[in-house]
């Protein structure tokens, strides 16, 4: 692929037009005159920074950049740390309108994929949460979040008892249901495109006559699932069925790849008040984020339940929580 320089372009970030002069990109095609005017579209993933997708390099006409050829390499640029918990910042708040629309209806079902630790359940559970009160009153109608293993007949069972149009099932850390095939077709089933979808169980089964449930039903409701795997990274007959769901979902990457960006994140959520509720002294939370980041590399987890832990402990221990973390958050040396 053919790189350019620019020379004199611009590109807005977050609201703000940027100066893009000097950086180097893979080009994508050529100069365009467009409805808001003259643009080159580039590669936006090769440089650290930018979305990781073709962007437009707004510039007055072609004489704005130059060919560089295929020799010269893209700009190699770091993320400044106030970038990296923006760039984070802004995916959580994505997340949370998107949490949103799948409870309206208006998106399907949503993948959520991302580390552990970092807030991704609590992202979407504080939104559903906001349902519960018309839900009492009524006038909403309900989620529920599903965690660890479940059986195949479980599911459509669950599935069924949840399939009411307004109603939110959220499969948190369920990983195991990805893995077996009569989950997997009772999922595509239920998030099938089609605008009516239908679920069948086409064995005999005395739990489903047991429990008054019909052996196929309309299923109207929306779906979010919460999983700490990568699916692009996955392998193997597991990736085949990770294809099939991701097909009928929307998928979203919380981008928090390094140990770097998850540290970023814990110091984020933790100036926004998430010790608050703790009756500690300000100077003593400090501590407890000093200690999380200069023993990051050898915390049993480097999370905000982690975090939360030591908070614990120093409201239990005032004068010994220090060593009270290292023997319980921390691997031996």
């Amino acid at each position: 692929m053919q790189n350019i320089k620019v020379i004199d372009g611009t590109y807005k970030i977050r609201g703000n037009d940027t100066d893009m002069a000097g950086l180097v990109f893979p080009l994508v095609e050529e100069f365009k005159v467009g409805a808001k005017g003259g643009y080159v579209t580039v590669d936006g993933a090769a440089v650290n920074g930018f979305p990781d997708r073709n962007i437009k390099i707004k510039m007055s006409g072609p004489e704005g950049y130059e060919l560089v050829g295929e020799n010269v390499q893209a700009t190699v640029r770091e993320e400044s740390d106030a970038e990296i918990v923006e760039r984070i910042r802004e995916r959580f708040e994505m997340l949370k309108d998107m949490t949103k629309a799948v409870k309206k209806g208006d998106v399907r079902a949503m993948i959520v994929s991302g580390p552990p630790g970092v807030g991704k359940s609590h992202g979407v559970e504080e939104v559903l949460d906001r349902y519960k009160t018309m839900q009492a009153l009524g006038a909403g109608k309900s989620f529920e979040v599903i965690k660890g293993a479940m059986s195949p007949i479980g599911l459509y069972c669950k599935l069924f008892k949840m399939a009411d149009k307004g109603n939110v099932v959220v499969f948190d850390d369920c990983d195991s249901i990805f893995q077996d095939d009569l989950s997997l077709n009772i999922l595509k089933a239920a998030l099938d495109s089609k605008k009516t979808r239908m679920i069948h169980w086409n064995t005999d089964s005395f739990k489903l006559r047991n429990e008054g449930v019909p052996d196929s039903f309309r299923f109207e409701a929306s779906a979010i699932f919460i999983t700490n795997m990568k699916f692009d990274k996955v392998k193997g007959k597991l990736r085949e069925h990770l294809t099939a769901l991701e097909s009928r979902c929307h998928y979203m990457d919380l981008t928090i790849d390094s140990e770097k960006d998850k540290m970023l994140r814990i110091k984020q959520v933790t100036q926004d008040g998430m010790l608050d509720s703790y009756d500690i002294e300000d100077e003593t939370k400090e501590e407890i984020m000093d200690f999380i980041d200069i023993n990051k590399n050898r915390l049993r987890e480097l999370s905000l339940r982690t975090v939360l832990k030591v908070a614990d402990l120093a409201k239990a221990f005032p004068t010994k929580w220090e060593a009270m973390a290292e023997n319980t958050v921390m691997r031996r040396a």
